[in-house]
């Protein structure tokens, strides 16, 4: 019997059903977060990954979809939260998931030797425009191989944000779609 278990939910992506169990301190537990959905529902890539990173993870939805829709890339997912990572590592396994892997980490902390075609985030509004400046934006940029691309996830409240660091840093950044209170980026590296 699991002490933080709330309870079982369900979505649906490409004709797909998703079963995930979500704990009881874990982000967006009623549902499948409406920016995850609108991310997922964004992401147009012209060539298949072979990495994919899914940078704080909460109990997997991004990750786990995307495995499931790139059966022949690795997925790594991180969390800071180590329920998260408990949640997410139970629902790998549930949705028969073969090409994902979940671990604890602060940020980009634990995979800092590793590169990726393409990153994904919800980014956590309430962290503060540093955090998410060098955390979710930049130190990902870095790790992207070149035509890699970001793909993140705000609320609209950060609308002024994502720009404006794309504008200080030179980065490529191209908002993608607008959706009830959700704004998606993608940020590509572009090759040299």
């Amino acid at each position: 019997m699991d002490i933080y278990f709330k309870k079982e939910i369900t979505y649906s992506f490409n004709k797909e059903n998703f079963t995930f169990n979500v704990g009881n301190t874990l982000f967006s537990t009623f549902d499948v977060d409406h920016g995850t959905d609108v991310l997922l529902r964004s992401i147009n890539l012209h060539t298949s990954p072979k990495t994919i990173l899914d940078l704080g993870c909460g109990y997997g939805p991004l990750g786990i979809v995307l495995a499931k829709k790139y059966p022949q890339a690795k997925v790594t997912m991180v969390d800071r939260d180590l329920l998260a990572v408990r949640y997410t590592k139970l629902n790998i396994e549930k949705n028969n998931i073969h090409n994902a892997d979940v671990f604890g980490s602060v940020g980009m902390e634990q995979v800092t030797d590793t590169t990726f075609d393409l990153i994904v985030s919800n980014i956590p509004a309430k962290i503060g425009d540093e955090a998410i400046t060098q955390e979710f934006i930049l130190e990902p940029f870095k790790q992207l191989n070149p035509e890699g691309e970001l793909w993140v996830v705000v609320v609209n409240a950060l609308n002024r944000l994502i720009p404006k660091i794309g504008r200080e840093h030179q980065l490529n950044v191209k908002e993608v779609k607008k959706r009830s209170g959700h704004t998606v980026y993608r940020i590509k590296k572009l090759s040299i």
